[in-house]
């Protein structure tokens, strides 16, 4: 027996458990104003409709006038309750309607004013209750109070047919009409929530988004400074020995323990390059220094030239003191220092020709190195490919266009053009 009764027993439990916390009625405006309202209205019904009750059961009902008050404080009581559990509210004030039809005796004479099975202020009650239950609980359970309204409207209008005027039937139609209306209130705040909540989701993931590609553009600038210095510093070490003959057996094994430890250190560099590039990497921070520019590029050539790697560099005198755009002028100086630790790496002791001019429209960096040739052994046979990553992504920032490949007899070519209107535009519009 109790394995049968144990399924019902469960689904009336779950019809009649609230949907959620007993979160008051506009408990989230704004306003103090009005998230006080709904107390302030409940306790208006309950200041009319207690005396109200306690009056018109005796009078017109012919009820005992103690049952009477106990019967009102029962039935309009709960509307306090009901600002922050309506089901609850409904589930004691409901009984306490139909106990009290039940009281009523039979022949209390009936009157024009009254209506059966509930009188007037506890059909304004129910129906209030009702609107509040749709507002806040599943539709599931908004039918079963609908349900469970109807038929105990009709089961004690059909037991007293005398006393049948058709009052029971206006709370089944304006109560299931106010409950469909509340119901479709409490969908559309939970589709406005849900949906305010996907875009405090969206702005979360766009605001991690940014970080991302912040910690990318971080990542490649330290690609861009730390591999090119420490392929000097290993440059430097490796042909000590050749550049300095008279060099003692013992400084040339230091050179060549600096040399390695320059190696380990790239690739601990790169290894970081990764940490920096991956979305769970703390968040990290450098110092504010001025971004170098073309002004710079001759400081980058003498010291790739005193690392013993031979640089020849062609630049227009008046772009040492020209205000060029911001975006040009750090693309040129990143994309020129790129292409020399590239030349360090993959060709050392090979000459490279940098040649920076200008015109009206923009700026033209050739970076073209000879083959490779000499005692000097390439750092790397093989790149990651970040270095040209990071030269298409600073050239496609000014709008310009970007030429790499080898040449045909051997060596490499790297020919940018960066137009200076895009980055105008790009300076003055930087939401574009």
């Amino acid at each position: 027996m109790l394995p049968a009764l144990h399924a019902p027993l469960a689904l009336l439990r779950d019809l009649f458990t609230p949907a959620g916390p007993p979160e008051p009625l506009l408990g989230q405006a704004e306003r103090p104003i009005v998230r006080r309202l709904p107390r302030l209205l409940s306790l208006l019904l309950v200041a009319i409709f207690l005396p109200v009750t306690a009056t018109i059961l005796p009078n017109q009902y012919g009820v005992q006038s103690d049952l009477a008050v106990a019967l009102a404080v029962a039935q309009s009581g709960p509307l306090l309750l009901a600002v922050r559990r309506p089901l609850l509210a409904w589930g004691i004030a409901f009984p306490a309607d139909v106990v009290g039809a039940l009281c009523m005796p039979s022949d209390f004479g009936g009157t024009a004013a009254g209506v059966w099975p509930w009188p007037a202020p506890q059909i304004l009650g129910l129906l209030v209750l009702m609107l509040l239950v749709g507002l806040r609980e599943r539709p599931r359970t908004v039918a079963a109070v609908w349900l469970l309204v109807s038929g105990t409207g009709y089961a004690l209008t059909a037991a007293e047919r005398g006393r049948d005027n058709g009052a029971w039937l206006v709370v089944v139609i304006l109560g299931g009409l106010l409950m469909a209306l509340g119901s479709a209130l409490r969908r559309s705040s939970t589709d406005r929530r849900a949906l305010a909540e996907q875009e405090t989701i969206s702005e979360a993931e766009r605001a991690r988004r940014t970080l991302l590609e912040e910690r990318t553009r971080i990542a490649r600038e330290l690609h861009d400074v730390v591999a090119h210095h420490m392929s000097v510093i290993t440059v430097q070490a490796d042909s000590a020995p050749y550049r300095l003959p008279d060099l003692p057996p013992a400084a040339a094994e230091e050179f060549g323990t600096i040399a390695a430890t320059a190696r380990e250190s790239l690739a601990e560099m790169r290894r970081l390059l990764g940490v920096l590039r991956s979305e769970d990497a703390g968040e990290g921070g450098g110092e504010k220094t001025p971004q170098p520019g073309v002004d710079r590029i001759g400081q980058l050539v003498e010291a790739t030239v005193r690392a013993g790697q031979p640089v020849e560099l062609t630049l227009d005198q008046d772009l040492a003191s020209a205000a060029l755009p911001q975006a040009v002028d750090l693309s040129a100086y990143r994309i020129v220092q790129e292409a020399l630790a590239n030349v360090v790496r993959h060709a050392p002791g090979a000459l490279a020709r940098v040649s920076v001019s200008a015109d009206d429209e923009g700026l033209t960096v050739l970076v073209v190195n000879d083959p490779a040739d000499g005692p000097h052994t390439p750092l790397e046979t093989a790149g990651t490919g970040h270095g040209l990553v990071g030269m298409r992504e600073r050239v496609r920032l000014v709008g310009g266009t970007l030429d790499t490949g080898p040449l045909p007899g051997g060596g490499f070519r790297v020919a940018a053009r960066l137009p200076f209107v895009s980055a105008h535009l790009e300076k003055e519009n930087p939401a574009a």
